[in-house]
Order: C-alpha cells, then structure tokens, then sequence
C-alpha cells in the first residue's frame, strides 16, 4: 500500500513541475501563436503556427524588420513587422520606403511589389498616421504587414509602445512544409 502512495506522490509531484516548467517557458522564454489572417503575406500564411521569442527583448530593442508580436487591443495580439524605429520619419513614396529621407530596400516584398500593376503600399507620410508626429516617438515603433494592400498596422492604428511588444516570431513550426526561420 505504501508503495502505491508513493508511486502517486511521485505522479503528482512530475505534473506540478511539468506545469511550473510549462509556465516559466511561456511567461519569460517563449509563446507558441497562431497566425490569424493574410496580413503577413507572403513570410507568414493564415494558420502558420510560429515561436515567439520573448527573452531577446529583455536584453535589447526590436531593430528594423524584426517580426513582432504586440498588444493591438485589450483581447487581441497582432503579428507585423517593424519599420521605424524611435527617431526615425517614415515615408512611403511610388513604392519606395523612405527612413529619414534615405531609400531602404524591402527584399521581403519584392516579388509581390513586382507582380502588381498599381503601388503595393500606398502612399503616405508621418504626417497621415494616427498620433500626427513629425517622427517614430521615443518607447514606440512603427509596424507594417507584409501584405500592403490587406494589413491593420501603423498606417492605422498609429504607433506600437514598445512595451506592448509581446516578442518577435522566430520560426514557424507548423505546417512542417513551412518549418523554418521567420525572416
């Protein structure tokens, strides 16, 4: 009989630090998350299950081009990519990014900026986003889909607090055809 008891002591005990292990990985290390929509196109599908990163941000801040995962709302998270950061003034011009009046290339969107036979971003300018600052303010930065023409992202909810940021996708772990770094 003493045995048993132990055997159950022993059961209880590998399921109360299985959980504890479970919850430090996601509340300090890493959350797994569903893409919801196409507004990552093409890096990100609808459904791709990616790894959130979230230590990396302890120890530094997004840099351009890092996919981030943040806070949009109170019950939903959104997954874009940074474009400017703070200090930076954003235009986007005849399909050409703009940071600080200098052009910067986008490889990520290439491809479909070349099949399109109209802009792929719209234009606009600081001035056109929520918030009307000249730049990206100090603690935020400015977020875009991948997919231009279909992305909820700065353009029109403004600037993201970086401290909203809930990490940056690091891979895709699901479907197996799409395993692989988020780049």
């Amino acid at each position: 009989m003493a045995e048993k008891k132990q055997d159950w002591v022993d059961w209880v005990k590998t399921i109360v630090i299985t959980v504890g292990i479970i919850f430090i990985l996601r509340m300090f290390i890493a959350i797994p998350i569903v893409v919801d929509g196409p507004s990552m196109l093409p890096t990100l599908v609808d459904k791709d299950r990616v790894i959130v990163n979230k230590i990396s941000l302890m120890f530094s801040e997004p840099d351009r081009f890092d996919v981030v995962v943040f806070h949009a709302t109170a019950q939903e998270d959104y997954i874009k990519r940074v474009i400017g950061l703070p200090g930076d003034a954003i235009v986007y011009q005849d399909d050409q990014l703009y940071v600080n009046g200098e052009p910067v290339a986008e490889p990520f969107i290439e491809a479909e900026r070349a099949d399109e036979q109209f802009n792929y971003t719209t234009n606009f300018s600081m001035a056109d986003i929520p918030g009307n600052e000249e730049v990206v303010p100090e603690g935020h930065v400015f977020v875009l889909g991948d997919n231009r023409p279909d992305s909820t992202d700065s353009r029109h909810l403004g600037f993201v607090p970086i401290d909203q940021i809930e990490g940056m996708a690091s891979f895709t772990y699901w479907p197996l055809n799409r395993f692989g770094l988020v780049r």
